[in-house]
């Protein structure tokens, strides 16, 4: 049947478009959670796209690739640490910073690479299990960085909600002061998860040079660091409404390829805006209930945290 063959493909690219979004969500979602607010997620996804694809074109191996955009990820979340939570500097301002340094760096280091063609990561063919009717494709027909995305996910999810140190995590995120009080090193729990948002940040920035669109092309994260710090507000702090937002964001990001695939006489700039437009859209209902944003949000969010005062 031609068009159950047809969903199933909207279905496996709608996944693959979300997938760098709940990375670089879920690293954020952490970060945030200890009550830093990294604005420089894009700047990460950017150098973690160039390095990762350098990486891989001149080892020949992509999980080569992936590891140096995590590691780069990490390296440039540091930078911001380093700022943020030892010299105290703004967070909002230094992260609006480290996108615009990310931005630069990544344009200016992966010149020479623009048009360098590569095979990308390809999709897992499971004998038996991927030859099932519907539930085969959908299930097993990913790459490995989209299972890696859902384990990252349910990881996520046990570390802040069933261990004692994802509870530290949140505790220092509520109240620092009183963290610091029970003798928890605020300012390295803070390091540590930055640290693992940059690598998710990067790890996102990998999967669109060398999944996605297996190439570097400047800018190529078209806003979508944005979209995942977003996407943390839109899912109120909560991993699992983290990984719909973001295969609701890359379905809509689909549907509007399709649309005009189909020949509908729309601008193609406009239908580009419509995942975008979209997401503005939804945090806008959710705003509208600030009990609740107030009740999810960690309350030293942003807050900078003065050992001696």
């Amino acid at each position: 049947m031609p068009e159950l063959a047809t969903v199933i493909a909207i279905l496996l690219a709608t996944v693959k478009a979300g997938t760098p979004l709940v990375f670089a969500a879920l690293g954020e979602l952490v970060t945030e959670k200890s009550g830093v607010l990294n604005l420089g997620i894009e700047g990460m996804m950017l150098v973690g796209a160039v390095t990762g694809f350098m990486a891989t074109v001149l080892s020949g191996n992509i999980a080569v690739g992936v590891l140096v955009a995590m590691l780069s990820g990490v390296v440039i979340s540091l930078i911001f640490g380093f700022l943020t939570l030892t010299m105290l500097a703004n967070q909002v301002a230094t992260g609006l910073a480290l996108t615009i340094f990310g931005i630069g760096l990544s344009a200016f280091v992966g010149l020479p690479w623009i048009g360098t063609p590569i095979s990308g990561l390809q999709s897992l063919e499971i004998p038996l299990l991927g030859d099932i009717p519907v539930l085969g494709p959908l299930l097993f027909g990913h790459d490995l960085l989209v299972y890696l995305s859902l384990l990252m996910f349910a990881a996520v999810s046990w570390f802040l909600f069933r261990t004692r140190a994802g509870l530290v995590v949140r505790a220092v995120g509520e109240s620092h002061d009183a963290a610091h009080a029970l003798g928890y090193s605020v300012v390295r729990i803070r390091y540590l998860t930055v640290m693992f948002g940059g690598a998710m940040s990067g790890l996102a920035g990998a999967y669109l040079s060398l999944v996605y669109t297996p190439q570097w092309a400047e800018n190529m994260s078209a806003g979508r660091g944005w979209i995942a710090l977003a996407l943390v507000v839109f899912a109120t702090w909560k991993p699992l409404r983290v990984l719909l937002g973001a295969w609701l964001f890359g379905g809509i990001t689909i549907a509007a390829l399709h649309i005009q695939a189909a020949g509908f006489n729309f601008s193609s700039h406009l239908l580009a805006t419509l995942p975008y437009l979209a997401t503005v859209a939804v945090l806008v209902l959710i705003s509208r209930d600030a009990t609740r944003i107030r009740l999810n949000a960690p309350a030293s969010l942003g807050k900078p945290f003065h050992p001696g005062a």
